[in-house]
């Protein structure tokens, strides 16, 4: 009787103290100085764009009427933002589905043992670690219509016979840029990759090469189930990353010629900081926002989908 009424003792204790844990105030207060940056930086930014696209707000006049869907009903209707989340659309699926499927040959490479690998990895990043801005101006001039070394090459081998005028061209400045991008990326890519491929056992490669498979269903129908949630997640990171492109469209094009290469991004800096439109520029943002939500959420069924089949 003595020892469990010690053990009911002991139990009450520690439901008290348990209690007097979860509700003391301390650690809560220590994370208010981050909660409260990251709702000043994050979460205060959206609510205020997402309240400012139902109004007319604008900086040319000092107009500041609520005006419900209008910007919305407007932004439907107009031509310019089509144009632009096309090209966006575009942007993000050329340069996702190159930058994933080069950065996973890299990365397969670089999984290998081979004398000088730690170089070769640490030379891989150096695209990566250039600023876009100078990606941009490098690009624009290796491909220059002019004296640019990529009509320089191409005119050797005998593929053109006159210059391309690449980023000043309606047909070839999306494509320029997606090369451009696909150049810088591509490596980040690899480098996700290569963490998956890591964390693959080799014991399972290993036993496949003793029941007879050659590199390519050793690659088919080991790696590449295994690797598919690395895949996917690297895929979804890049592809919100592209939708957001700006810089390198900016600085490249502008958005031009003729709004061929016209993005979201700059087509909502247009209208925000040269129009002064906060409302309808507002509401630009917000489709962003939305979009690049489905976005996610698409990768993310699949993803679950993916998790569940390889049992992780």
């Amino acid at each position: 009787m003595a020892i469990a009424e010690v053990q009911r003792h002991e139990a009450t204790l520690k439901r008290k103290n348990l209690r007097f844990n979860l509700w003391r105030p301390g650690p809560f207060v220590l994370l208010v100085p981050a909660l409260a940056s990251i709702g000043a930086v994050s979460v205060y930014p959206v609510l205020l764009g997402l309240w400012l696209s139902f109004r007319d707000t604008t900086l040319a006049s000092p107009t500041d009427t609520f005006i419900g869907l209008s910007n919305y009903l407007q932004l439907f209707s107009d031509g310019q933002f089509w144009n632009a989340w096309i090209h966006t659309i575009q942007f993000t699926t050329a340069s996702t589905l190159l930058e994933t499927s080069i950065g996973l040959m890299i990365a397969l490479v670089l999984s290998e043992r081979f004398r000088g690998r730690g170089i070769v990895r640490a030379a891989m990043l150096v695209p990566w670690a250039i600023p876009t801005v100078v990606t941009s101006k490098m690009f624009g001039w290796l491909f220059d219509g002019q004296h640019g070394m990529v009509n320089y090459l191409l005119r050797s081998v005998g593929l053109i016979q006159h210059n391309v005028d690449w980023y000043g061209s309606p047909d070839f400045a999306l494509t320029t840029i997606i090369i451009a991008d696909v150049w810088k990326t591509t490596p980040f890519m690899a480098l996700l990759l290569l963490a998956g491929l890591q964390t693959i056992p080799d014991s399972l490669a290993e036993a496949s090469v003793i029941d007879g498979a050659n590199a390519w269903q050793q690659f088919w129908y080991v790696r590449l189930p295994l690797l598919a949630p690395s895949l996917l997640i690297a895929a979804m990171f890049r592809a919100l990353d592209a939708f957001r492109i700006f810089d390198l469209v900016y600085v490249l094009t502008g958005g031009g010629p003729a709004d061929s290469t016209e993005v979201l991004s700059t087509l909502t800096y247009k209208d925000l900081f040269s129009a002064l439109q906060f409302g309808y520029g507002s509401a630009l943002a917000t489709s962003m926002f939305g979009t690049e939500i489905m976005i996610a959420v698409v990768f993310g069924v699949f993803l679950l989908r993916k998790m569940r089949e390889v049992g992780q």
